[in-house]
């Protein structure tokens, strides 16, 4: 596997201008105004990067619509980490078959995670003759060239091979409204747990310079958004790679000083790395959100050790307890995969004991699917299928249990709620602690933080009141 990580040049970025600009030459050759689809799978650090495919075809003169159908071209950015992913994106790529007939100069493209894999990109070849362009996530700056390649040229290109881990800086963006933001602060992992694609299609982890990410959150602050979520496959291993003396809690105090009115969010973190430095920080700075998104995976230690994770219960809970001693509001939520090959039935109880031991205020429940070149994938695994459907269903009542009871806390209570749309005639946001909440108000509140005093509540979200005389409390 490839450890270098490649900085990209300012001469790399400027011969990328380049192509933007021979794009455009082209379209206004044929007097045309080009359209363009991105449709995303998987994960924020796949929404962020569409959001930079959006840019970089804006610079290319290309306009932004909402669907294939009749688009010049359609990008797939796909996800790797569930089978169910990768066959819903095969689907949808069989479909484009149909518009790219009747669009017969339609350039279709598949890049993301999926295209990491040597599999995939031998399946497009054989299989799927009228996608044009498929290439890794480390060819995503590359972009505008593959535009001109294949305007100009005959043959598909499949930018798939194993090469160094990017940092290119400077790529443009089209973010997706005016309230929220991503912001990525490195790439990769180095965890390798035996269930999961990411180091093996994204490559090891690399960390953006400090300043550059400092810089970015501070356009974006005075720009208006007011909900910055920093990125990164693990985020509490940022600074590693620089040897700047800078960690990620440090990155975090950095940001939460910048002037302006903000909530600072972050994802995803693994337990192995988190710190008590970094709840402490949190702690410290009102801006940062009492929000800690922290995967446990399972509550068995011999299935732990079996996923690769580094950490065991004992060390799991220990986090649990501190974040929670420090900031008594804090909202935790996490991941966990049900039937990993080999769990037993003594193994998923540790899990749901864990549950009823933390109290989540929410999960992200999956069932295990194998990912073909990790170790997982080659266990023995003897639990049909029905068990682990059972299992998965036992878990989601006990989860959804303790959800309903920990929303039904939050009734008579004014919490502040960053309005950030609309649904139907109700107006939504989040709080603080990153909850879904409901409430009537005037849509020139969206974009602003409200006080809403909470009147209801389902497993799922909060329903409130506009409450601008209230006195609020953050979670």
């Amino acid at each position: 596997m490839e450890t270098r990580t490649a900085v990209i040049t300012a001469e790399q970025m400027h011969a990328q201008d380049g192509y933007c600009q021979k794009v455009r030459e082209y379209w206004t050759a044929q007097n045309a105004v080009p359209t363009a689809y991105v449709e995303t799978y998987g994960c924020q650090q796949n929404e962020a990067d569409s959001e930079i495919l959006r840019g970089l075809l804006e610079r290319c003169g290309y306009t932004i619509c909402g669907g294939p159908e009749g688009a010049d071209v359609v990008i797939f950015n796909t996800c790797a980490i569930r089978e169910h992913a990768e066959q819903r994106v095969f689907g949808n790529l069989g479909a484009l078959s149909h518009t790219k007939r009747r669009h017969p100069e339609q350039k279709i493209f598949l890049c993301g995670c999926m295209a990491g894999q040597t599999h995939v990109a031998e399946r497009v070849k054989k299989s799927y003759p009228y996608v044009d362009v498929c290439f890794n996530p480390h060819h995503l700056w590359q972009l505008p060239e593959y535009l001109h390649r294949v305007l100009t040229k005959k043959g598909r290109i499949f930018a798939t091979e194993e090469v160094p881990g990017v940092i290119a800086e400077g790529l443009p963006q089209k973010r997706q409204g005016r309230v929220k933001a991503w912001v990525s602060i490195m790439y990769g992992c180095n965890n390798f747990c035996s269930y999961c694609i990411v180091p093996y299609v994204r490559g090891r982890e690399r960390s953006r310079r400090p300043e550059a990410v400092i810089e970015e959150c501070r356009g974006l602050i005075a720009a208006g958004y007011k909900d910055i979520t920093l990125l990164g496959q693990n985020v509490n291993s940022y600074g590693k790679d620089l040897g700047l003396g800078v960690d990620f809690a440090d990155l975090l105090a950095q940001i939460a000083q910048i002037p302006g009115e903000f909530t600072l969010r972050f994802m995803t973190s693994h337990p192995k790395d988190a710190s008590f430095k970094l709840f402490d920080t949190m702690a410290k700075y009102p801006n940062i959100a009492h929000q800690f998104h922290l995967p446990v995976q399972s509550g068995s230690d011999r299935i732990l050790k079996a996923m690769n994770r580094c950490y065991d219960r004992a060390q799991y809970l220990s986090l649990i307890e501190y974040g929670r001693k420090v900031m008594p509001d804090i909202v935790f939520t996490s991941d966990i995969i049900v039937g990993f090959p080999g769990e037993t039935e003594e193994d998923f109880a540790a899990t749901l004991e864990l549950c009823e031991a933390v109290r989540y205020d929410a999960l992200f429940t999956f069932i295990y699917s194998p990912r073909r070149g990790t170790p997982a994938a080659s266990l023995p695994d003897p639990t049909p299928r029905a068990e682990k459907n059972a299992r998965f269903d036992r878990l989601l009542e006990v989860q959804n249990r303790i959800s309903e009871q920990r929303h039904r806390d939050y009734i008579g209570k004014t919490v502040r709620v960053l309005a950030d749309g609309a649904d139907g005639d109700m107006l939504t946001g989040r709080t603080d602690g990153g909850r879904l909440v409901r409430f009537p108000g005037d849509p020139a509140l969206i974009g602003q933080f409200v006080p809403v005093t909470i009147t209801g509540h389902t497993t799922w979200s909060l329903t409130g009141d506009y409450a601008p005389s209230k006195e609020v409390r953050h979670g």
